[in-house]
C-alpha cells in the first residue's frame, strides 16, 4: 500500500490525475479509512473539476481525522475554484492554525486577503511566506510532518538534515519537539539550551525551552525563562498560560489565579481560559467558582468536551436537564472532535448514574471507554514482563549484596497502588499532619526508570530492572540525591513529604535501594469495586490501562503479583492499608498509618476534610468532605455489564486481602 502511494503521488505531480482518482477510489473500497488515499482522491477530484466528489471525500476524511492540515487546506483550495473567498480563508485558517508549515496556504491567504482588501492580514501572510522560505525546505517538508502526527517520517528526514548541515536552530527545535512528543525530556532540554546559545532572541524555542523545564519540573529555571518571553510580550496568552501553569504547580496559586483574571479580562470569550481557570480554582477548594468558570467555558463553546467533564469531575456537581440534554445534543455531531466525544461520553455517564438510570450510563461510560482504548498505545505485555523481571532480578540474594546503599534521608512517604484505590485519602490524612507535606504525584522515579531504558528502549526486553545489578553503591547514592534535589521544588520546610505516584508499586525494589529509609504505603481496594472507579474515571494523562475490562483486570493481577513479591523479599518494609478498612475504622486507620511512619498522633489527621491545601487529583472534592462509605458498593449498580471485569479478575477477588 505505501509502494502505491508514492506511485499515485508521482503521478499527481505529473498531472495524471483521472488515473491517480481511479486508482485511489478502487482501494479505497478495500481500505475505506487510508488517509492518504483520501486525500489523494481528493486532490485529483478537484483538479478534475469535480468539487462535489472532492468535498465528499474531505468530509470522510474530516471524520477520520479532523486535525489533518492538509485535509483544511485542499477544502480551502476547492473554495477557491468555486469563488467563495470567505469559505477558503475560513478553511485556509483552520489549516495554518493547525500546521504553520504550509506554504501553500499562506500564500493563497496572502492572495485572498489581498482580494478582500484586508491588507493587514495579507501583511501577517506574506511574513509567513518570507519565514518559510527563509527556511530549507527539507525544514519545512519535515515541519509539516511533525504537525500531522507523521514523527516517524519526520524525525529521520530532520536528523539527516542536522548532520550534513550542522547546527541550524530551526532544525534543532524541531528535533526538541519531536523529543517532546516522545517525552524524551532530557534531550529536548539539551537542544533548546544548544538553540538559545545559538539564537538568544529566538521567541518560540525560549517558549519551548520553558515549556520543557515545566514538563521535568524545574519551575524555579522555567519561571526566568517565562519572565525573560513576557518582558517582551506582556501581553501573549501562551505565555501567560506557561506562567500560571508555573506558579499553580509551584504552590503559588493566588499569582495563577490573578494571570487566569488578567487573561480573561484581556480575551472574556476563550473557552480553555476558563478551563483552566475552573481547574485552579479546584484545586485550591474554591468549587463554586469552579463550576461557573467550567460553566462560562461550555457556553462558549457548546461542544467542550472537556469543560462538561470537568463538571462531572467534581464528583458531588449534578447536571440540570438542561445540560444534559446540550451534552447528548454535542455528543452525536458528526464532526465533533474525537477527545470531546469521549469527554462528553463519560460526562453523560456521570449524569445518569446521578439519575438512577445505570443502563444508560453504563451505555456512555462503554462508548468513552472505547474511543479511549482505539487511540490508545497500550500493551498489557509491557507491565506484564516488567513484573516478570522485576521477580528475577530483585531477590532475596540481590538485596542481601546491597545491604545499606542509598542515601539514608527518611523524608519521602510513597503512597503506591491503584488509581481510584483510595490514595488520595490517605494523601490528605497525612498532610494534615504538622510534621508531612503533601504534594503531588511526582514522576521523578518514573523519569529514573525511563533513562535506565534509554531513548529506543526495547519495552519487549528492556534493559531495567537488570541494570540495577550494574549500579555501584555510589549510584544508589546518587540517585537519591537527585530525587530529594528534584523533588524539593515541591516542599515547604516540613521534614517529610509524600510522593503519590501511584504507579511507584512496580519500583519499590528501586525505591528500597536508593532510599532505604523512606517509607512506603499502599493503598489497596477491593478488587471490583477499584477496578469499575477506573472504567469510569477519564485521566487527564496516562493510566491508559483503564479503559477496558479486560486490561484494568489483568493490571489489577499484575499489581497482586509484583506486590506479593515485595510481600517476600522486603518483609515488613511496605505498609498495607485497605480502604474498606479506613472508611470502617478511621481514626484506628490513622493511629496505624502514623505509627508506621514514626508520627505523633494529631487530630487533624482524623479531621483531615478540614485540612486547606491543594489537591490536583479527581478525588480533591471528596477528600474535602467527611469518610462517606457510599462510594464502597457503587459497581453492584452495575453488576449486570460487568461480568467479564469479575472473570478476568479471577482470585484476585479473594487474593486481595491476603497477608504478608
Amino acid at each position: 500500500m505505501e509502494a502505491d502511494v508514492i506511485r499515485l503521488r508521482e503521478w499527481q505531480q505529473q498531472g495524471r490525475h483521472e488515473q491517480v482518482l481511479a486508482e485511489a477510489t478502487g482501494h479505497l473500497e478495500t481500505f475505506p479509512e487510508n488517509r492518504d488515499l483520501l486525500l489523494l482522491a481528493a486532490i485529483s477530484a478537484r483538479h478534475l473539476k469535480r468539487l462535489d466528489d472532492a468535498f465528499a471525500l474531505l468530509d470522510r476524511l474530516e471524520a477520520l481525522y479532523p486535525r489533518l492540515s492538509l485535509l483544511h487546506q485542499e477544502r480551502g483550495m476547492c473554495q477557491v475554484q468555486l469563488r467563495n473567498a470567505p469559505a477558503a480563508i475560513g478553511s485556509l485558517l483552520l489549516a495554518v492554525n493547525i500546521n504553520s508549515a504550509l506554504p501553500a496556504s499562506w500564500s493563497m491567504l496572502e492572495g485572498l486577503y489581498r482580494l478582500t482588501g484586508d491588507n493587514k492580514n495579507a501583511a501577517t501572510a506574506a511574513a509567513h511566506v518570507a519565514t518559510l522560505k527563509a527556511l530549507p525546505p527539507v525544514v519545512v517538508q519535515a515541519y509539516a510532518l511533525f504537525h500531522d502526527g507523521d514523527l516517524a517520517l519526520a524525525e529521520p528526514m530532520i536528523r539527516d538534515f542536522l548532520l550534513k548541515h550542522g547546527n541550524h536552530p530551526e532544525a534543532m527545535r524541531l528535533l526538541a519537539k519531536i523529543g517532546l512528543a516522545h517525552d524524551v525530556l532530557d534531550d529536548a532540554e539539551l537542544l533548546l539550551a544548544a538553540v538559545l546559545e545559538l539564537a538568544p532572541d529566538f521567541r518560540a524555542a525560549r517558549h519551548d525551552y520553558a515549556e520543557t523545564l515545566v514538563r521535568r519540573h524545574k519551575y524555579r529555571e522555567a519561571a526566568i525563562e517565562i519572565g525573560r518571553l513576557l518582558d517582551q510580550d506582556p501581553g501573549n496568552p501562551d505565555f501567560l498560560m506557561l506562567a500560571a501553569t508555573t506558579a499553580i504547580n509551584s504552590g503559588d496559586n493566588d499569582r495563577a489565579l490573578s494571570i487566569y483574571r488578567a487573561m480573561i479580562v484581556a480575551a472574556p470569550d476563550s473557552p480553555d481560559t476558563y478551563l483552566w481557570f475552573g481547574h485552579a480554582l479546584k484545586t485550591t477548594g474554591d468549587t463554586e467558582q469552579g463550576v461557573t468558570a467550567y460553566r462560562r467555558a461550555a457556553v462558549i463553546r457548546p461542544d467542550f468536551g472537556d469543560a462538561y467533564w470537568s463538571l462531572a469531575n467534581l464528583k458531588r456537581y449534578r447536571f440540570t436537564d438542561d445540560e444534559i440534554a446540550r451534552m447528548g445534543a454535542a455528543e452525536t455531531l458528526p464532526k465533533i472532535a474525537t477527545p470531546d466525544r469521549y469527554h462528553l461520553n463519560f460526562a453523560l455517564g456521570k449524569a445518569h448514574e446521578d439519575r438512577g438510570d445505570f443502563a444508560k450510563s453504563w451505555r456512555y461510560y462503554a462508548q468513552g471507554n472505547a474511543l479511549k482504548r482505539e487511540e490508545s498505545r497500550y500493551r498489557p505485555e509491557i507491565i506484564e514482563t516488567n513484573t516478570r523481571l522485576q521477580k528475577t532480578t530483585i531477590t532475596p540474594d540481590f538485596l542481601a549484596a546491597r545491604q545499606g546503599w542509598g542515601h539514608d534521608a527518611p523524608d519521602p512517604i510513597f503512597i503506591v497502588g491503584l488509581p481510584r484505590a483510595g490514595s488520595t485519602l490517605l494523601e490528605q490524612i497525612l498532610a494534615s499532619h504538622s510534621q508531612v507535606e503533601g504534594t503531588q504525584e511526582l514522576a521523578e522515579i518514573q523519569r529514573t526508570v525511563i533513562e535506565f531504558n534509554g531513548r529506543n528502549a526495547d519495552l519487549d526486553n528492556p534493559a531495567y530492572p537488570g541494570v540495577l545489578a550494574d549500579l555501584k553503591p555510589e549510584d544508589f547514592v546518587r540517585l537519591g540525591e537527585r530525587y530529594l534535589r528534584d523533588t524539593r521544588i515541591h516542599r515547604g520546610d516540613k521534614p517529610f513529604f509524600i510522593d503519590k505516584m501511584p504507579n511507584n508499586f512496580r519500583h519499590i525494589g528501586l525505591i528500597h535501594l536508593i532510599l532505604p529509609n523512606a517509607k512506603i504505603i499502599d493503598a489497596r481496594r477491593e478488587p471490583m469495586s477499584c477496578c469499575f472507579s477506573n472504567l469510569k474515571q477519564l485521566f487527564a494523562q496516562g493510566q491508559e490501562f483503564t479503559y477496558s475490562a479486560e486490561d484494568i483486570a489483568r493490571y489489577y493481577r499484575t499489581y497482586l503479583d509484583i506486590m506479593a513479591h515485595w510481600d517476600e523479599v522486603l518483609p515488613g518494609r511496605v505498609l498495607r492499608v485497605h480502604h474498606e478498612d479506613v472508611v470502617d475504622d478511621l481514626e484506628g486507620s490513622v493511629r496505624r498509618i502514623l505509627d508506621y511512619c514514626g508520627l505523633p498522633f494529631e487530630q487533624a489527621c482524623v479531621e483531615f476534610h478540614k485540612t486547606e491545601r491543594s489537591v490536583r487529583t479527581p478525588s480533591s472534592e471528596q477528600v474535602r468532605q467527611p469518610i462517606f462509605r457510599d462510594g464502597l458498593d457503587q459497581w453492584k449498580k452495575f453488576e449486570p455489564w460487568l461480568e467479564p471485569l469479575r472473570t478476568t479478575l479471577g482470585d484476585a477477588l479473594t487474593r486481595y486481602r491476603a497477608q504478608p
